[in-house]
């Protein structure tokens, strides 16, 4: 007797080999979907598109175009149009729009991204993109953070995604941004209370959406700079204000080998004589080793600058200067330096702030030598 039952049934497997890419807006966490791209018997390509969360009603134009998303670059392939109810399009093709043959293969290792338009009437107006071939992110990124500097309430962050090809996208976002201003952001040499020249220039963040992207293969003055140089940079990143004012920065943070790990140490500083000036001395470790040094004072003197350093031994025994930090500025009781090498170039870092044996002073002035506050260190402490 005949068996009916379709459990039995076993299924054909398929042969279909294809690449699915990711097609989404950064602007829009709303819109999202993937582009696949199917290689035929033919030799020929198909590509279908499914897309949620655009807009329905009308008819969304898509493409292949040249370079990444971030740099933008011309049509290549013209693609089916994307039902906006339905958010679907397919089609199949076998040449670029000027003839030149391309195949499944060449797509996957093509310099191009995906495409996909509000309407043929807003050719500016992406309302989805996806970087394809050996643009294509690889999943692995870095992100750094960038804190509030100039213009209270100003922060953000930075995020470095991988590509297959090695280079990186840069996403540059920023929290409470002025709509209607553009924002020129830099990568810059050493850091950042150190400051620096200008390594790499980003694309400005748009005040309306926040956010900046930006294709990453060589630096400014054309040296190669691929994902893996982001780990060993000696750098920071620097959002201004606007081109008018650059030295107003909105926000800014260390990158690379000068990431601070989030380990850090404090000392108590204590008011010397009566002058009311306490507070803090915080060490703050980086990926290379070196610190971050940051002194913060309650009740110091408007409009002065109080010299500190690090002595050689305690308090009570006293010792000459063997390093010397910015000074701390009396409208905000803050001082912040890097701390390297001591003043004679030795070697000093944060392992060896921890073992030092030293105290911390700071004085009234340039020209009044008044001790104000103070606090022993390392193995004082």
């Amino acid at each position: 007797m005949g068996c009916s039952s379709d459990d039995n049934i076993t299924p054909i497997p398929s042969t279909q080999i294809s690449k699915s890419y990711d097609v989404s807006s950064i602007y829009d966490n709303s819109v999202n979907g993937t582009a696949k791209f199917i290689k035929n018997d033919d030799n020929s390509t198909t590509v279908e598109l499914k897309l949620t969360g655009i807009p329905t009603g009308i008819p969304h134009p898509a493409s292949i175009n040249y370079n990444t998303a971030a740099e933008g670059g011309a049509v290549a392939i013209t693609l089916g149009t994307v039902n906006g109810d339905t958010g679907f399009s397919t089609i199949s093709f076998s040449t670029l729009d000027d003839g030149t043959p391309i195949t499944y293969d060449d797509l996957l290792g093509f310099d191009g991204y995906v495409n996909v338009l509000y309407s043929v009437d807003e050719p500016d107006n992406n309302i989805a993109q996806g970087d394809i071939g050996e643009n294509e992110l690889t999943g692995v990124s870095t992100t750094y953070n960038l804190g509030e500097k100039d213009v209270p309430g100003i922060s953000g962050s930075v995020i470095f995604s991988q590509r297959e090809n090695g280079e990186s996208l840069a996403v540059l976002q920023l929290i409470n941004p002025t709509s209607g201003n553009m924002y020129p952001a830099y990568m810059n040499n050493n850091t950042a209370v150190e400051g620096g020249s200008i390594a790499l220039t980003f694309n400005p963040v748009d005040g309306d959406t926040g956010i900046s992207a930006t294709n990453v293969v060589a630096l400014d003055n054309d040296v190669s700079f691929l994902y893996i140089d982001i780990v060993d940079f000696d750098g920071y990143i620097e959002i201004q204000q606007n081109q008018a004012t650059p030295e107003i920065i909105v926000a800014e943070g260390d990158i690379g080998q000068n990431q601070l790990t989030g380990v850090a140490t404090s000392y108590v500083l204590d008011e010397v004589d009566g002058s009311s000036a306490n507070g803090t001395a915080t060490f703050y470790a980086r990926n290379n080793g070196e610190a971050l040094a940051v002194i913060l004072l309650l009740n110091t003197t408007i409009d002065v600058m109080h010299p500190a350093a690090i002595y050689s031994n305690d308090i009570a025994l006293g010792g000459d200067i063997i390093f010397t930090f910015n000074p701390v500025n009396g409208n905000t009781g803050v001082s912040q330096t890097n701390v390297a090498v001591l003043n004679d170039n030795s070697l000093f870092g944060y392992a060896d702030v921890l073992g030092v044996n030293g105290h911390i002073k700071v004085l009234l002035s340039d020209v009044q030598a008044t001790v104000i506050s103070q606090g022993n260190i390392g193995s004082n402490d």
